[in-house]
């Protein structure tokens, strides 16, 4: 049997095969096609044996050499669909399709719902791009260079706007129909100040999973369509974001500093590496049992600075945190207008097109090749439509909470 016969085949058993592993749940979600239930407490009777299906049983040899030219044949989406749906086979499927692929800072390519979570590449950039509605205050991340006209643009992440008395929140999830804190489709959240100055972007889980684990209460999700049992939620500081203040008015773009309070300043110098999580928590990893003592919804807790620092660090002192600039523009004389070389990914002007790069004191060692290297940029394209592309050491999610903070509005700024 050809290589293409097997993947065909594959394609048309995916929705027949979805019951063999529980595993395979976290593979259908981020597709969007998982349907709404409630988990039992007993999946199997104990006199119930389990059922495989044909393709657990291929000799691990083959296994490996099927699954390794799936994934070096297809290389972006919506093709490298086939790639998940290897790993949503059967648990054996699963654990060699994981070993297989690489995160995005060794190969490029956005995969699993974790690589939203790891670096990006260091050579070239991750090329994304955001549709903003406006009715609905939703901001949708999509994967690619420009919204294609058949909509078939992978969906990486969606936020949705939040106003609140003191400041707005902007709630980054999975999906584009379920915000809810309490959804296993919650990836994290931006918050700002009363004036719009300055973000903190929050991460539902810690950015390396060896670095802390907090003693977070659990919580019953009874606001999700999927009820879960007894699933950690809690909030972890990742980064701030500050806009300085224009008091006198001056004229000029708006100036901004990233403090990564996930990253340390040591990942962009040479043998440095980023925080680089391996699989979400919350998704289906491990069953928990629910606790008897826990009834109702629990309060879910949001970890600040202060007490980030009380948690125990693997290099048990202090680590000196990346902090991001925007490039400073040129004014041009001509066009009347300050101007930044985007490489033709932003075409039309706005005051909320930046660029980002490391603000990194001399005595680092960081070279000034690295200095220069471009981020993060964010720019308009047309009405409601704007690029993100970003590179190591931001994650998708970081760099997207980020632009998200671009969005809200800041008079005091401008």
């Amino acid at each position: 049997m050809s290589l293409k016969s097997i993947v065909r085949e594959l394609k048309e058993m995916r929705d027949g095969i979805g019951n063999i592993s529980k595993r395979g749940e976290e593979s259908k979600h981020w597709h969007g096609r998982m349907k709404s239930h409630v988990a039992p407490d007993v999946l199997v009777t104990p006199n119930e044996p389990i059922q495989q299906g044909q393709w657990a049983n291929l000799p691990p040899e083959l296994l490996l050499d099927i699954i390794h030219r799936v994934e070096e044949s297809e290389t972006s989406w919506p093709a490298r669909a086939v790639v998940v749906f290897c790993g949503s086979v059967c648990k054996s499927w699963r654990s060699i399709t994981k070993e297989i692929v690489k995160t995005p800072e060794q190969c490029g390519r956005i995969t699993f719902p974790i690589s939203l979570k790891q670096p990006g590449p260091r050579d070239s950039p991750i090329q994304c791009f955001i549709r903003r509605n406006r009715e609905t205050s939703t901001y949708l991340l999509y994967f690619g260079l420009v919204p294609s006209e058949n909509e078939s643009n992978k969906l990486l992440l969606a936020a949705k706007r939040i106003r609140r008395a003191t400041g707005t929140d902007f709630v980054i999830s999975l999906t584009a129909d379920d915000f809810s804190r309490a959804s296993n489709k919650y990836v994290g959240k931006l918050r700002s100040n009363f004036l719009g100055t300055k973000f903190t972007i929050f991460d539902s889980q810690p950015p390396n999973d060896a670095a802390f684990q907090p003693n977070c209460r659990s919580s019953r999700r009874f606001n999700s369509k999927q009820v879960s049992p007894r699933v950690p939620a809690c909030n972890y500081l990742v980064s701030t974001v500050s806009y300085e203040l224009n008091v006198l008015r001056t004229r000029g773009p708006r100036r901004m500093h990233c403090i990564m309070n996930s990253v340390p300043v040591s990942a962009i110098q040479e043998g440095g590496n980023a925080p680089t999580p391996t699989s979400f928590p919350q998704i289906f990893d491990e069953p928990l049992s629910p606790s008897p003592a826990l009834k109702g919804k629990g309060p879910i807790t949001d970890l600040n600075s202060a007490s980030l620092s009380e948690l125990p660090v693997s290099s048990q002192g202090s680590v000196e945190h990346l902090v991001l600039k925007n490039k400073a523009p040129r004014w041009h004389e001509q066009l009347q207008c300050w101007c930044l070389n985007f490489k033709g990914r932003v075409t039309v002007a706005s005051v909320k097109n930046f660029q980002l790069v490391a603000a990194v004191d001399p005595s680092h060692n960081v070279s000034a090749a690295e200095l220069d290297k471009v981020i993060l940029q964010f720019g308009k394209i047309g009405k409601d439509i704007f690029t993100m592309d970003y590179r190591y050491p931001l994650s998708a999610f970081q760099a997207f909470a980020i632009c998200l903070s671009s969005f809200d509005t800041k008079p005091a700024c401008e």
